[in-house]
């Protein structure tokens, strides 16, 4: 089997910052698919029941079995090397700010003012304006900083607790190869095929508990369902850097994965309505589980190999739209709502609005992104 060289560090780190900035642009798709299919569950809301609103709805149930995950993969990436250059303290210190001061920016600011169409009814049930401030809403799309910052807090624990047994076995703990791939290993079929098999198995057991659906009112999180993949794509990412697997995976696995990718996705629509069905026996969800799980890991694997080939490069406006990914993660709520009010007069069908919705939000988006991070300290949390 033809093994994919070893790249240059910065051409590797070009593609996976090009994905990050792929994922960011999904996001915006994925809430303003909510914002007029029919499946109304975001700030604003004009469902449609129309042919386009169902398919948007589809777009939102495919973006969930797998882009959230792949975030958190890709974060993996980069935890282990910035754990070796400063260690776990400093590190779970890095988290703390550049996760934890945007999720209580959002939840003090960007809540309340995305939930103000509702004050009126709150006002009628008798709360004061400071109680429905700090109460109304959840910390919305930035469940992912807080589910992110406690992976990455219990990762530093780990690298700490490791050291600590090092130094008292008198062994130094030097660490392992910092850069993307290095040191490559080959990433066989039956390995791709092992991590579909634990992820299944995870998340057949799991959601005999939490099934889908399930939303977590105190953390404010819309997708427990999936935490079992958020996880493990996370610590895949982590041995994944270690180990080179990136770029390890060959030519013909990428191809041999969007074949899956795109046969697989019926399946797994069709696995997620029987699963949810009422009355739906173990089998139906344990097929669920494979059907979701292939789809997630073959388009993870389809994405991997194809921007590590064609997208690899990085122009100046690719690192600018890199560097202000996250900014852009946490403010596109207030873009979306915004354009979405300003041209709710607008008489058109859902998926042309949609189209109009996401035109402007992702310019809009990253304009607005990159003047935030002018302000200074910013860019230090941003």
């Amino acid at each position: 089997m033809t093994t994919t060289a070893v790249r240059p560090t910065a051409t590797r780190l070009g593609y996976v910052d090009n994905l990050r900035v792929l994922l960011t642009v999904l996001v915006l798709a994925h809430h303003s698919a909510l914002t007029y299919g029919a499946l109304p569950l975001w700030y604003w809301t004009e469902p449609s029941t129309s042919p386009s609103g169902v398919a948007l709805m589809v777009l939102v149930i495919v973006n969930q079995l797998y882009f959230m995950g792949f975030f958190f993969l890709l974060s993996g990436l980069f935890a282990p090397g910035s754990v070796d250059r400063k260690g776990p303290g400093a590190f779970a210190r890095d988290r703390l700010l550049r996760l934890g001061v945007p999720l209580v920016a959002f939840w003090l600011v960007a809540r309340p003012l995305l939930s103000l169409q509702s004050w009126p009814d709150h006002r009628a049930e008798g709360e004061s304006f400071l109680q429905f401030w700090f109460t109304v809403g959840d910390v919305g799309p930035l469940w992912f900083a807080e589910v992110l910052l406690v992976m990455s807090l219990a990762y530093a624990a780990y690298r700490a607790l490791r050291a600590r047994s090092a130094a008292r076995s008198g062994i130094v703990d030097a660490g392992s190869p910092t850069t993307v791939d290095a040191e490559p290993r080959p990433v066989r079929f039956r390995a791709i095929a092992g991590l579909v098999a634990v992820l299944t198995v995870a998340t057949f057991l799991w959601r005999l508990a939490v099934p889908s659906g399930t939303y977590w009112e105190v953390v404010g999180l819309p997708s427990p369902a999936y935490l079992p993949q958020y996880v493990i794509l996370f610590v895949v990412g982590l041995l994944a850097v270690r180990r080179g697997w990136l770029a390890a995976l060959t030519v013909r696995q990428g191809r041999v994965a969007l074949v899956v990718a795109l046969v697989s996705l019926a399946l797994a629509l069709g696995g997620a309505a029987l699963a949810t069905a009422p009355g739906a026996g173990l089998l139906a969800q344990l097929g669920a589980s494979l059907a979701e799980n292939v789809f997630a890991v073959s388009t993870v694997v389809a994405l991997l190999v194809l921007f590590r080939e064609r997208f690899s490069g990085q122009p100046a406006w690719a690192r600018w739209a890199a560097q202000n990914s996250f900014a852009v993660y946490v403010i596109h709520p207030l873009v979306l709502v915004g354009v979405a009010m300003l041209f709710a007069p607008l008489v058109a069908p859902a998926g042309v609005k949609f189209l109009i919705l996401l035109g402007l939000s992702v310019p809009l988006c990253w304009g607005f992104a990159h003047l935030l991070r002018k302000i200074p300290g910013v860019s230090r949390v941003l």
